[in-house]
């Protein structure tokens, strides 16, 4: 499967291709902040957007550790207000009684506006959740990325994988007027793009650590076989909606996710750090936790 990702690297935006090692350098190429967005949007195919990184700029070669380099959200536009991070809840199989039939009448899971793009936290940054919160839970899920062109028609870009940390204790206590506020914890999101369709199978591992020991571990799956929503459907319906068809917009997309460590009792604490080991793609994302300071 192709991939790509952007970062800045010395106060310039730069485009690589593939997920890398964490014992080999990046290959980086410079690009300008709409070169893979238009050639996103020419449907040309990935040979295109490959093209769009590679010709034209000198290729440079730079440590994965370079203190200089810092990692971005996929496409996030140079104006990283018109982008939104939102997503669903409840889409999982194994939050309902029964499979869904197939020619079963679409009904639109619940849906929230997390924030906006500038404020997803790339792998290693710390994750901050208000001081004082109930019961916190670690949720990796498919992100799907969709490009608004100068009309405001989406268009689907690819996917990637983030951790939708909430406070799911909150969320239990009025599911019906204090989720908005349960989804406000940072979240996070792996900064490698993959050009495919949304993947049928993602399987995974999670582990908590504290204070450097390993405290709680359990798998995950959320790819769209583990749903009981069809993806379709789901997008299709939210992109009937003006507001999210704005020109130019961003939309970074979670699609929810299975039972973790709250289903089995664990409470995450300050400092834990959040290990989401996507092995059916290579892609590992990691943050800490780090409680606000009360405010007065």
């Amino acid at each position: 499967m192709s991939t790509l990702f952007e970062c800045e690297y010395k106060g310039r935006r730069h485009a690589g291709l593939r997920v890398p090692s964490s014992d080999e350098p990046l290959t980086l190429y410079a690009v300008s902040d709409d070169r893979l967005r238009n050639a996103l949007l020419s449907h040309a195919g990935t040979e295109a957007v490959i093209a769009a990184v590679t010709e034209g700029t000198e290729a440079i070669s730079v440590s994965i550790d370079d203190p200089e380099l810092r990692f971005l959200p996929p496409l996030l536009p140079a104006d990283a207000n018109n982008s939104l991070i939102n997503g669903f809840m409840g889409t999982h199989r194994s939050k309902f009684d029964r499979a869904p039939e197939p020619d079963e009448e679409f009904t639109p899971p619940n849906y929230y506006i997390k924030g906006l793009g500038s404020w997803l936290r790339m792998p290693d940054e710390p994750l901050t959740v208000p001081a004082d919160p109930i019961w916190l839970l670690e949720e990796p899920e498919i992100v799907l990325v969709y490009v608004n062109d100068d009309e405001g028609e989406p268009h689907y870009a690819g996917y990637g994988f983030g951790n939708d940390l909430n406070d799911i204790g909150l969320h239990l206590e009025n599911p019906w007027a204090w989720t908005p506020y349960a989804k406000l914890c940072e979240t996070s999101m792996a900064p490698w793009l993959f050009l495919g369709d949304p993947p049928l199978s993602v399987t995974g591992r999670i582990v908590i650590e504290r204070e450097g020991v390993q405290a709680w571990e359990g798998d995950f799956s959320c790819g769209a076989d583990s749903l009981y929503h069809r993806i379709p459907d789901m997008t299709r319906y939210l992109f009937s909606y003006p507001a999210l068809r704005r020109p130019g917009l961003v939309n970074y997309l979670f699609l929810g996710a299975d039972k973790a460590s709250y289903h089995d009792g664990f409470r995450i604490q300050d400092g834990d750090r959040l290990v989401l080991d996507v092995a059916s793609h290579g892609v590992e994302l990691a943050n800490s936790v780090r409680y606000a300071k009360p405010t007065r």
